[in-house]
């Protein structure tokens, strides 16, 4: 399946390449490796100038999302080791931009909550990419967000897709 052509693209030596056992969309492989580098590159400029990266902007979205989001949750949904997650959230509450309350029903946990500022950084970067997937839209039509949305979901690991269907489906 070739959607998109480049006449760049260097042919494949059958000898060495390993065997193959289905039809690899090299076209839409590299669409996806240039649409994610564009769709961060933009809030990735706006990080750069707070001394940020990659790994804030994910917190600082997901706790926009997810008000009072756990610590536990927050690593579920991003799937990154504790120690990574200590380094960029100690940096957000030092700069304040996230802010930990201490769980009411249980005093261990720490629930993440966007401050003031933070709201406003999370929702500049999150316009940004609104902005450019409206814009991809309106070059389909409107009536592909659907068929978008299922094809993305059918990216993620099938053992991970119902629960990140069902998190999509239930925002705080």
């Amino acid at each position: 399946m070739l959607l998109v052509t480049d006449t760049h693209a260097r042919p494949i030596d059958p000898a060495k390449a390993p065997a193959m056992t289905e039809e690899v969309p090299f076209d839409l492989i590299e669409l996806l490796f240039f649409a994610y580098r564009d769709f961060v590159g933009d809030p990735d400029r706006i990080l750069s100038e707070y001394g940020f990266g990659r790994a804030h902007h994910r917190v600082l979205h997901f706790v926009l999302r997810r008000p009072g989001l756990t610590i536990a949750e927050l690593l579920d949904i991003l799937q990154i080791t504790k120690q990574s997650l200590n380094r960029v959230l100690k940096e957000l509450v030092e700069t304040g931009y996230v802010e930990q309350r201490t769980g009411v029903q249980d005093k261990r946990q720490r629930h993440l909550h966007s401050t003031p500022a933070g709201e406003k950084l999370a929702l500049s970067l999150v316009q940004l990419q609104a902005k450019r997937i409206n814009a991809a839209l309106d070059g389909v039509g409107p009536e592909a967000a659907p068929i978008v949305a299922r094809y993305l979901a059918g990216l993620i690991d099938a053992s991970e897709r119902h629960k990140v269907l069902g998190f999509l489906a239930k925002p705080r």
